[in-house]
């Protein structure tokens, strides 16, 4: 007998499917794929598990039980529990107390912080976690420690079901392992895993079965080993991944150097010497830590370098604020959207003319009427430019992020992470924007964490170890050349 059950379930939102018929089962102890373009309905299918959302129609099964949620608590107190990308942790409080909290423990009717902490600690050893202390206060742990702090927190209440959405968004490759292996234990003790990620590597590391969602159907539900990387994007978005990287045009031309560093340092890397033209796409590779973020930051003012020379076209400035770093005309799309790069609570045209208000006010009036034009050039799905940013998908949201900075007219574009968080198909979309920017005259930098988007869209690749620039490599080579140069084994090419 499956460990969960979903027959016909159905849910619909002012009229609109969101989810139309689905039939999945989950078996026990298995880690089941749930993948999808954003937009699928994996988050509502997810949310309806959770309790948040009641389906309009259709039933769910824990083993032989028929469930029938209204409220999160009623889905922690059957055994399905969820961990959302965004963590619901207090951070000034404990992780004892966080993963208890409302339901602490009491002895002789008073909270005893004493027994929280020990069944705390039993949770973590039970995942044989051991640098975590119960006792230690949540905000002062990394990303990887809160989230298995999450996944604590769910198994504190005996759940046979745990949902994980984009777990490793926000792991290092390091972290990942980590998590991989905590999965690894949940499964063989006979927990159910339904696993949401856009990273399909990590779906074939770790499901045994996929199902797909595409516009609210199922699509299928097949055995990972029977496919591929190829076929699950055929089946996810209708068209084959060779498609996906957009490549530069035969008679593109790569323009005057517009950036350029010589020696440039700050706490975080040294000597760094680059040059960067315009009509070019720059890749930047580099191990966590390897300080890609930090050059980026050294660059846009926002961690500004103390020695070095920095050039932006052909004349040497100082870039000590970001104000002075858009004022030359660079644009730092940053690698979180969500924390640094938007206003979740204000609308698609305030989050677009953000930097114009802040940098050029006089501008503005020019602005929302360049604005408008450009979101529709973008092709944004929005009701419209008044939508809360909160309720666009990933890729829309990415899409404002860019609209915000092409509004200030740059000429360099400094992307760090641009497509962490998107689904398969707005990446493709992404690529292709990228390749009109530059087939335009802009100069682009980017960092990604994924080699084969390097790989696919970059014109030429820089590799970074222990914050120094340590090679620059053709755009046709392979991961292995770059991750030996990353990791420091002699490639051969120098820098």
């Amino acid at each position: 007998m499956p460990a969960l059950s979903i027959r016909s379930l159905s849910k619909s939102f002012f009229g609109y499917p969101v989810l139309s018929d689905i039939d999945i089962d989950l078996e026990v102890g298995e880690v089941h794929g749930l993948v999808g373009e954003n937009g699928a309905g994996k988050s509502t299918l997810m949310k309806i598990l959770a309790g948040v959302y009641a389906p309009d129609s259709g039933s769910i099964h824990l083993g032989e039980t028929d469930l029938r949620f209204t409220h999160p608590t009623q889905a922690h107190a059957a055994g399905i529990s969820t961990v959302f990308q965004e963590f619901n942790l207090l951070p000034d409080r404990s992780v004892a107390q966080n993963i208890y909290l409302g339901r602490e423990p009491r002895v002789r009717g008073f909270v005893s912080s004493a027994l929280m902490n020990r069944n705390a600690q039993a949770l973590f050893d039970s995942l044989g976690v051991t640098t975590i202390s119960a006792s230690a206060r949540v905000g002062d742990l990394s990303v990887a420690q809160q989230q298995i702090v999450e996944i604590a927190k769910a198994l504190s209440y005996d759940a046979r079901v745990i949902s994980m959405d984009e777990p490793t968004a926000a792991l290092a490759d390091h972290e990942v392992a980590l998590l991989y292996g905590i999965i690894r234990t949940l499964t063989s003790r006979g927990v159910t895993i339904l696993y949401v990620s856009h990273r399909l590597r990590e779906i074939f590391d770790l499901c045994d079965r996929i199902s797909v969602l595409k516009d609210g159907v199922l699509v299928t539900t097949r055995a990972a080993a029977e496919l591929d990387e190829q076929e699950l994007v055929r089946l996810m978005v209708g068209r084959p991944l060779s498609t996906f990287f957009a490549t530069a045009d035969a008679d593109a031309v790569v323009g005057d150097v517009v950036l350029s560093l010589q020696s440039a340092g700050n706490a975080w890397v040294d000597d760094i010497s680059l040059e960067l033209r315009s009509g070019e796409i720059v890749g930047m590779a580099g191990l966590q830590g390897a300080g890609r973020t930090e050059v980026l930051e050294g660059i846009a003012g926002s961690a500004p370098f103390t020695r070095g020379t920095v050039e932006v076209a052909g004349k040497t400035v100082r870039i000590r604020s970001p104000r002075r770093a858009i004022q030359l005309g660079i644009a730092h799309i940053t690698e979180d959207r969500k924390a640094t790069g938007l206003a979740l609570g204000q609308s698609v045209l305030d989050n677009a003319l953000s930097v114009v208000r802040a940098t050029t006010p006089r501008r503005v009036g020019a602005a929302r009427r360049r604005a408008l034009t450009m979101l529709q050039d973008l092709e944004l799905s929005a009701r419209g430019p008044d939508q809360e940013v909160r309720y666009l998908s990933g890729g829309n949201q990415q899409k404002v992020v860019l609209a915000k900075w092409l509004l200030t007219e740059p000429r360099v574009l400094l992307l760090d992470e641009p497509t962490r968080g998107i689904d398969v198909g707005a990446k493709q979309a992404l690529y292709v924007l990228m390749r009109t920017l530059a087939a335009a005259g802009h100069a682009i930098l980017m960092v990604s964490s994924e080699l084969p988007e390097l790989i696919g869209m970059a014109d030429r690749i820089l590799v970074l170890r222990d914050g120094r620039l340590v090679a620059e490599l053709p755009a046709a080579s392979d991961e292995e050349t770059i991750l030996a140069a990353a990791s420091g084994i002699d490639t051969g090419v120098a820098a």
